[in-house]
């Protein structure tokens, strides 16, 4: 089909899934044209009333003009603009000039178009984490009610994913909380640590500046700190070139990257054991687990997170590869790059967090299955209990040692070769040789002596290193959840 030919509706453009199917309303406006062309708006808002106050010709009147429009943008003029100047910053210039003609002639005064874009840049980071961090604390709350309640219920550890030393389900829970911990702590700190990029000209010099103040150094100073300040930042970055230093974007995304590795094992994780059926993700009542087996419960959450988290986990590549190729004070090959990889990485780091919320809010544990699990290999690994047993009733170490290994390899032959349950116990309360320690043989089966200080280390990690955390945001029980730096 020509493109001449091609319908004008929606359903006819290309449209990110991240933005139509899986990142939330409130992450999408962030990174929405109206909140980018908008802060741009009131950062030259913010630069005229600084330059006002410090004694530039600027009148009340054109400022209030300014403030008058901030939200009231011609998207269609400033498109028409931008194709015939080829510049998207002049372009909204023009046309918020347009709108504000006693403010036109002090508009942009003395900027470059990297006070507005990488200005705004890094409040819509600042303000991506702080949409994200209370998603974040919110999963963490509920895996840490999940990790309390199943502290003691035993089951089969995993390594090489091959049966293990018995854990508790609330024990290997702990362990994907303390990955969101970490993630939590970075990801805060990230976003604690961004300053503003302020005002510094086109080459980060501030000559601009310098020149509109007669050589005041202490105006221009005072204009990078007003204007920081009037932004929300407490701080700015001391040197620039024309854009702040693009290792910035490397901090955010890594910590974000970071995060979806998190999630991807976590999500793996539930994979398995929702194949194991010991624990599922939750399953609506009229929810379809396959198109051609509607038998199935397909952990389909699970595996969009680890879908989307396999993205999320490789954009970072782009930001330090734009990082690398900076030329001297700026080169403009950053820019189309960036507009994709850093509203992805806030989207996708979005998106695996709102589904991750739904999973840990309604976990489903099957404590028959991992009971039975657990039965199956547990008499192999309770070999050396039975040993030591009956040495202590005086029996002879190596004697006994030989009669076990004898009787293990049978039964791990009813259960490999002929596909019976592991009949271990029953073998070993058979042959007389084993009379001295009978009535003591359940207790010495029992899973619960097999955790060690499984469910102990729960409640440890909890109040040590989940509950400070949790402090630091309000509304967790309502849903309402506020981050309080």
């Amino acid at each position: 089909m020509s493109a001449s030919k091609v319908p004008s509706d929606d359903h006819c453009d290309y449209r990110s899934p991240l933005s139509t199917r899986y990142a939330s309303t409130e992450m999408r406006y962030n990174f929405s044209d109206q909140n980018k062309f908008g802060t741009w708006r009131r950062l030259w808002v913010y630069l005229a009333k600084a330059e006002m106050e410090l004694g530039l010709a600027i009148k009340p009147e054109q400022i209030a003009e300014m403030e008058a429009h901030v939200d009231d943008i011609d998207f269609e003029a400033a498109a028409k603009e931008e194709r015939l100047t080829r510049h998207d910053v002049m372009a909204h210039v023009h046309v918020f000039g347009k709108q504000c003609p006693l403010a036109a002639p002090i508009i942009h005064l003395g900027a470059t178009s990297c006070y507005v874009g990488d200005n705004t840049d890094l409040l819509l980071l600042r303000q991506g984490f702080d949409i994200l961090l209370p998603k974040l604390a919110s999963v963490i709350q509920r895996l840490a009610k999940f990790a309390h309640e199943y502290r003691s219920l035993p089951t089969l550890g995993f390594t090489h994913l091959q049966p293990a030393q018995l854990t508790t389900v609330g024990k290997r829970a702990t362990l994907w909380l303390q990955d969101l911990v970490m993630d939590e702590r970075a990801i805060r700190r990230a976003r604690n640590d961004l300053k503003f990029r302020g005002v510094k000209g086109t080459t980060g010099t501030q000559a601009s500046f310098l020149q509109l103040f007669n050589g005041d150094e202490k105006k221009v100073k005072q204009l990078d700190a007003l204007v920081t300040k009037m932004a929300g930042f407490e701080k700015y970055y001391a040197v620039t070139g024309q854009t702040y230093s693009r290792k910035v974007d490397i901090e955010c995304l890594n910590v974000l990257s970071s995060l979806g590795a998190s999630v991807h094992k976590i999500c793996t994780d539930l994979r398995l054991l929702a194949n194991m059926k010991e624990i599922e993700e939750p399953f609506e009542s009229t929810q379809i687990g396959s198109s051609a087996m509607p038998y199935k419960r397909n952990p389909m959450r699970s595996e969009r997170c680890c879908s989307v988290a396999r993205h999320l986990m490789v954009l970072v590549n782009d930001v330090l590869h734009t990082a690398a190729v900076q030329w001297m004070e700026r080169t403009l090959d950053d820019s189309a790059n960036r507009r994709l990889a850093l509203a992805e990485a806030y989207l996708s780091a979005d998106t695996i967090l709102m589904t991750l919320q739904n999973i840990t809010e309604g976990l489903v544990v099957y404590p028959k299955v991992i009971a039975r699990h657990v039965a199956q290999e547990l008499p192999f690994m309770s070999t050396e209990n039975v040993i030591m047993a009956m040495v202590k009733t005086g029996g002879d170490r190596q004697d006994c040692h030989e009669k076990i290994r004898v009787l293990s390899q049978e039964a791990a032959e009813q259960v490999k070769q002929h596909g019976l349950d592991n009949d271990l116990v029953d073998r070993i309360r058979r042959d007389p040789y084993f009379a001295p320690i009978l009535p003591q043989l359940d207790a010495l089966l029992n899973p619960s002596t097999f955790v060690g200080r499984a469910p102990q280390q729960v409640v440890e990690f909890l109040e040590e290193e989940v509950y400070p955390i949790l402090k630091n945001y309000k509304g967790l029980e309502s849903g309402k959840v506020e981050l309080h730096i």
